[in-house]
C-alpha cells in the first residue's frame, strides 16, 4: 500500500449529539484502493463515524476530504461513495439482475448494457448466470451478500463502505465471505472501508486496522502490527485471548533496562524495554509465547501453577494454568500438546522478547 496517493481524509473529525461526543477528535488518511477497517466494541462511535463518511450524518467538527475536495455538506446521493448495509437493503420483489441493475436503471443506462454488466458482475461473485431472473427472497444469506455487493459494484463507486454485512451469518459461511471479500478487493482495486465489532474479521481481510474506543482511534497499523504490537491493555485484550500481568517499574531498572515489578506474584519479570515515562502498566504475554518448561533455566520469567483445563480448538489446544487467583491460557498446536494430567503443578515460562508492555 506505501506510496499510493490518499483518497480518504479525516480532519479532527467530531460528532457530538447534545453533552455526548460521538466521535472525538479523529484525524486518518485512507489509501486509494486500500482495504481499511474500522473495528470496535458497541458504543465505541464506529457506526457514526461511518455515517459521516457516507454523508448520512453531518460532522459537527473537523473536515471530510475526498482526493482533497471538502465533502462535509455533501448529501450521501451526491458522493461517489456506496453503502452495503448489514440489512443488505434488497428490493425482495425484484429479480436478482433487476436489484443488481438498480443503480445502472436510474443514471438512464439502457436495458442491454445493463444486463450485460449484471451478468458481468454475477460471473466475478459466484452467482449463477441463471440466477439473473430469480426473485432475491429465494436466495441464500451468502448469495444475497454477494447480490448487495454486486449492486454496489455496479454503482461504479470511488469508495465502498461496509457496515457490519457478515455479522449475521453463520461461522462457516461467514470464513467463506472473508475471504471472497478479500479476493474481490484484489480483484476490483476499489477502497473498501469496512466496519465491524469482530478483530478477527478485520484480521483476515483487511490491509490495515483502525481500533476504536469511546470515540477515539486509539491504534492505526496492520494487522500483524495490532497483533504483535498493541500500544494498550484495550487493544491486546480486543484481539482475543490474552495474558495480561498488572506490573510497576523496577526500581533498579527503572523500567527501561528490561525489568518490572508484578505484585500479585512478588516478583519481577524481564521485560522488553518500557514505554517512555513508564512507571505502572500491564506486561501482555500471548498464549502461544507461553511454554511448559521443566525447570527454571529454560525461560528468562516463570511461574508455577496448576494444570486446571484444557480445550482443543481444532488444530489448536489451549490449556489453562491456574496461578494463585490467576488463570493462564497456553496455547499449542496439537502436535505439540502437553501430556500433563489436569491438577498437576507445572512451570509455565516466556522470554523477555516475547511480551509487551503496555501504558494501560
Amino acid at each position: 500500500m506505501n506510496g499510493r496517493p490518499s483518497i480518504l481524509q479525516l480532519r479532527n473529525l467530531t460528532k457530538t449529539f447534545g453533552s455526548f461526543t460521538a466521535v472525538n477528535n479523529i484525524s486518518l488518511d485512507i489509501q486509494e484502493g486500500e482495504f481499511f477497517t474500522i473495528v470496535g466494541p458497541s458504543g465505541s462511535g464506529k457506526t457514526t463515524l461511518l455515517r459521516m463518511l457516507t454523508g448520512m450524518e453531518f460532522a459537527t467538527g473537523g473536515d471530510i476530504l475526498l482526493r482533497g475536495a471538502r465533502i462535509n455538506d455533501l448529501p450521501a446521493n451526491k458522493r461517489p461513495t456506496c453503502m452495503v448495509f448489514q440489512s443488505l437493503a434488497l428490493f425482495p420483489h425484484r429479480s436478482v439482475g433487476q436489484n443488481i441493475e438498480f443503480s445502472l436503471k436510474i443514471k438512464g443506462v439502457d436495458p442491454a448494457t445493463r444486463k450485460a454488466r449484471a451478468l458481468q458482475l454475477m460471473a466475478q461473485l459466484r452467482l449463477p448466470e441463471s440466477y439473473y431472473g430469480k426473485n432475491v427472497t429465494k436466495c441464500s444469506g451468502g448469495e444475497r451478500q454477494r447480490v448487495a455487493l454486486a449492486r454496489a459494484l455496479a454503482y461504479d463507486p470511488d469508495i465502498l463502505f461496509f457496515d457490519e454485512p457478515l455479522s449475521a451469518i453463520d461461522y462457516k459461511l461467514r470464513k467463506t465471505l472473508e475471504k471472497e471479500l478479500k479476493d474481490i478487493h484484489r480483484e476490483t482495486g476499489k477502497t473498501f472501508i469496512y466496519i465491524t465489532h469482530s478483530l478477527e474479521e478485520a484480521m483476515v481481510m483487511s490491509d490495515r486496522i483502525g481500533v476504536m474506543r469511546a470515540g477515539h482511534l486509539v491504534q492505526v497499523g496492520s494487522p500483524q502490527e495490532i497483533y504483535s504490537a498493541p500500544q494498550t491493555k484495550f487493544v491486546s485484550e480486543f484481539i482475543g485471548d490474552v495474558n495480561v500481568i498488572a506490573v510497576t517499574a523496577n526500581g533498579s531498572a527503572n523500567g527501561l533496562g528490561g525489568g518490572v515489578h508484578a505484585a500479585e506474584f512478588s516478583i519481577a519479570f524481564k521485560s522488553p524495554p518500557a514505554p517512555a515515562g513508564f512507571s505502572a502498566g500491564h506486561l501482555v504475554v500471548r498464549p502461544e509465547s507461553l511454554r511448559f518448561v521443566a525447570g527454571p533455566g529454560e525461560a528468562e520469567n516463570i511461574l508455577e501453577g496448576r494444570l486446571y483445563n484444557e480445550y482443543v480448538l481444532g488444530s489448536r489446544i489451549q490449556y489453562q494454568v491456574r496461578v494463585g487467583d490467576h488463570v493462564f491460557i497456553v496455547e499449542k498446536l496439537r502436535q505439540q500438546a502437553f501430556g500433563g494430567k489436569l491438577d498437576d503443578k507445572v512451570l509455565i515460562g516466556w522470554d523477555a522478547k516475547d511480551s509487551i508492555l503496555v501504558t494501560d
